[in-house]
């Protein structure tokens, strides 16, 4: 099998402890510098250390070699035979290295796999990683990276699709829009490190439509209106990390329940083309972990 080497690198102008002290929270609840909500965070199943499982989205590994402050590898996991490594190194008092190796041998599917797609994205992360180094450690980014068309286009198609759940008991304004219910359902979605937790920027949820607001709380809204052949509520519920769109439906007559029969075949698709494409719309309008750390100071 072919071996794959990437290497980036990048100087920053900030104290290598400083920048250090940043690679450390890789991976915690307050990593400065993972380029999440864009891409699925990192996540490990224990403090940053030896023996340390987790990874990013589908990319899975395991850390097996950690000097704080200066150097981090982690071994790929599930198959996969390579690692990569985020490493430290001061150029004077003012100033140091960054660098990132990622070495592996993937199975020939893989290979090409990473030749057409995974290599743009993982460059652009990295370098999104660096960005936010320094945007965490000077409060400015000289010169920040991009993403392609093709990166875009990736990150459009790896986003996460809601699950479907049960409308959640803490939708409080959905359950008591009506005193009968016809028809109701959620979808659900986790919220990314940075997104908004306020029900409120999640109003726009409905792509397209406007309507009026039945009722709000500090963790719910409830849009909707009433027609002669049915009434309508959707909830949007912002609450224990997650962001739930659910719906309730109340029909009148019989023109309102073969009305409802088409309608309920697509309502599924679009409720979670909303959710999703509003989702993925919210965490490239968030700030970065760079400038979350930042504002932090």
């Amino acid at each position: 099998m072919r071996t794959v080497r990437d290497v980036h690198a990048r100087t920053v102008h900030a104290p290598a402890a400083a920048v250090g002290a940043l690679l450390d929270r890789l991976g915690a609840a307050d990593d400065p510098l993972f380029p999440t909500p864009v891409w699925p965070p990192m996540r490990f199943d224990r403090p940053l250390g030896v023996g340390a499982d987790g990874g990013h989205g589908f990319i899975r590994y395991r850390v097996t070699a950690y000097e704080p402050g200066r150097r981090i590898r982690f071994g790929f996991t599930g198959g996969e035979d390579g690692w990569h490594e985020i490493a430290v190194r001061p150029l004077g008092p003012d100033s140091c290295r960054v660098e990132h190796v990622l070495e592996s041998r993937p199975r020939p599917a893989r290979a090409v796999l990473w030749s057409l797609a995974f290599r743009a994205v993982h460059d652009t992360v990295v370098e999104e990683i660096f960005d936010n180094i320094e945007r965490a450690a000077t409060g400015r980014v000289t010169a920040p990276v991009r993403r392609s068309p093709r990166v875009r286009l990736f990150n459009r198609l790896l986003w996460d699709r809601p699950r479907a759940v049960e409308l959640p008991a803490a939708a409080r304004l959905a359950h008591r829009a009506f005193p009968r219910t016809d028809f109701q359902d959620a979808w659900q979605m986790d919220l990314l490190p940075g997104m908004p937790q306020e029900p409120e920027a999640w109003e726009g949820v409905l792509r397209g439509a406007s309507f009026p607001v039945a009722g709000r709380t500090d963790t719910e809204i409830l849009l909707g209106e009433d027609a002669r052949h049915l009434d309508f509520r959707a909830s949007v519920l912002v609450a224990d990390g997650r962001v739930t769109l659910g719906t309730v439906v109340r029909l009148h007559r019989t023109t309102g329940r073969l009305y409802f029969a088409v309608v309920r075949r697509v309502h599924p698709f679009m409720a979670r083309l909303m959710l999703r494409r509003f989702h993925r719309r919210l965490a490239l309008a968030a700030p970065t972990a760079g400038e979350r750390a930042a504002a932090r100071g």
